[in-house]
């Protein structure tokens, strides 16, 4: 059975996640919502707080997964992430990050390509 866009896109958050914590990152939070938009994951990286959007292209018919971040999104990320550390009353440094997860080929069935401080304001 055909898994749906969102069942897709909760296995995309699930490994960024994981490849993520691999890579020295702490869990904090996965899928916060604010009327501005939803952050996939919230991370913690040394003394800085991450922002995670994860990115699943099934194929580059329409653009890659980064591609497919456009400048409106950029700014409801932002917009998130500035709530997310007013509502928490954060005061470290923090960064936005975005896992770009595509197939890759037969003996390689995944790409997970990792770009940090992505998005700046």
């Amino acid at each position: 059975m055909k898994k749906t866009t969102q069942e897709t896109g909760q296995d995309a958050e699930l490994l960024a996640q994981h490849f993520l914590q691999e890579q020295g990152l702490i869990y904090i939070r996965r899928n916060v919502h604010f009327k501005t938009g939803e952050i996939d994951l919230v991370m913690q990286d040394k003394h800085c707080l991450v922002f995670i959007e994860v990115r699943y292209r099934q194929n580059k018919h329409y653009g890659s997964a980064v591609e497919s971040i456009t400048i409106s999104k950029q700014k409801k990320l932002i917009r998130s992430a500035l709530l997310y550390c007013q509502k928490h009353k954060i005061q470290s440094p923090w960064r936005i990050d975005v896992v770009a997860i595509t197939p890759a080929s037969l003996d390689q069935p995944l790409d997970i390509n990792w770009i940090p401080s992505a998005i700046t304001s």
